[in-house]
């Protein structure tokens, strides 16, 4: 079966998502399409809006026939980090090409960047300095948007594998917020929590409508207590704490009592809002530098989703390890998420939390499509 994967959050699915899985489909050719998706908590360093299981329902009933999960550890990090996990999922899973959407749609510039040594956590510092990696197209400007650097680093993963790589225009901006037919998932995200109509933005919208929907302001009064009584030295202990942060946040931490304060006034040129806010996260969830040091290098897929296609092809890995139940998650990172569906649940009513880590430690969805 010809397998193509794409990498996704779906934070929450909208029609821009729609969009790529049928053009993801069309590009590759593909028998069977292959989504990795960040569980509870996303790349920016907050809570995903709805929890996982629902997403990758949605995911199934919306042309993807595999959903597997991108580990905590690396879908709470920065771009190289999280691009290196996404993919190391999917060499696992043997895909044939990846699909990804780009704001330039220009391959040949964006592969030419990924074979440069460039750093792409760091590629706009780098550009501000004057540096460039492309001759001819202006790609490479201070507004290199966010799915491109991403797309860098996803190419990055791929250079010296046989993994095919798509590109596909996407056709709205990443911090959009603007309700339109194709919006971004922050401009959803954003008018949901400000009670403003999402339109027909997304076919999600009668879940999201009806259901308990979480931020990371929700958790403010625990990050909070934390960063006011956690002795110092244990806060350096904690994943993503360096360069003496620990004293920044908690000096913010004291003056302010408002989250988006908070927030505000922890952004400066040296630490930017999702540093600060994938910083805060390992805190919330108490994810040590030790526990992510003694990490083996990622050798499981689980399984979140599928429908019938997906397990005829999940029936041709027999050589790979698959975690369809809780239990089989490999050691290291099966303890992360367990910490992670914890604290993503807490702030949910007794009966949906109860129902969302019973969840977690129970088999993946089967959608019979």
């Amino acid at each position: 079966m010809k397998s193509c994967g794409i990498i996704v959050e779906y934070n929450p699915f909208h029609n821009g998502h729609k969009i790529h899985i049928d053009n993801a489909k069309k590009e590759s050719k593909c028998d069977v399409l292959i989504a990795v998706m960040s569980g509870n908590y996303v790349q920016r360093g907050e809570p995903a809006i709805i929890d996982k299981f629902t997403r990758a329902s949605f995911a199934i009933n919306n042309g993807v026939d595999l959903v597997l999960e991108l580990p905590y550890i690396f879908s709470t990090q920065s771009a190289s980090k999280f691009a290196y996990g996404a993919v190391s999922i999917l060499k696992l899973a043997k895909v044939d090409s990846i699909c990804f959407g780009s704001e330039s749609n220009n391959l040949d510039e964006l592969i030419e960047i990924a074979k440069s040594p460039i750093n792409t956590d760091n590629l706009k510092e780098s550009l501000n300095k004057g540096n460039s990696f492309v001759r001819s197209y202006g790609l490479l400007s201070r507004t290199m948007a966010p799915n491109d650097i991403l797309g860098v680093s996803y190419l990055k993963e791929i250079l010296k594998t046989n993994i095919k790589p798509i590109s596909i225009q996407r056709t709205n901006h990443y911090h959009d917020l603007e309700i339109k037919d194709v919006s971004s998932a922050s401009a959803i995200r954003n008018a949901l929590f400000n009670n403003t109509d999402i339109k027909d933005t997304t076919n999600m919208k009668e879940i999201l409508l009806n259901n308990e929907l979480i931020n990371l302001e929700m958790f403010y009064p625990h990050i909070r207590l934390l960063l006011l009584t956690l002795d110092k030295d244990y806060l350096s202990n904690i994943f993503l704490f360096s360069e003496g942060i620990e004293n920044h946040l908690i000096k913010q931490a004291h003056k302010y009592s408002d989250f988006n304060d908070f927030i505000n006034a922890s952004t400066t040129r040296r630490y930017t809002t999702s540093r600060i806010k994938r910083t805060l996260i390992q805190l919330l969830n108490q994810v040590t530098k030790k526990e992510v040091d003694n990490l083996e290098p990622i050798n499981t897929i689980r399984i979140l989703a599928l429908n019938n296609k997906g397990r005829k092809y999940i029936n041709t890995l027999k050589d790979v390890n698959i975690a369809s139940r809780f239990s089989k998650v490999q050691d290291g990172y099966r303890e992360l998420e367990k910490k992670a569906a914890l604290s993503y649940s807490s702030v949910l009513s007794e009966k949906n939390r109860q129902d969302l880590i019973a969840k977690e430690i129970g088999g993946s969805i089967y959608i019979d499509i």
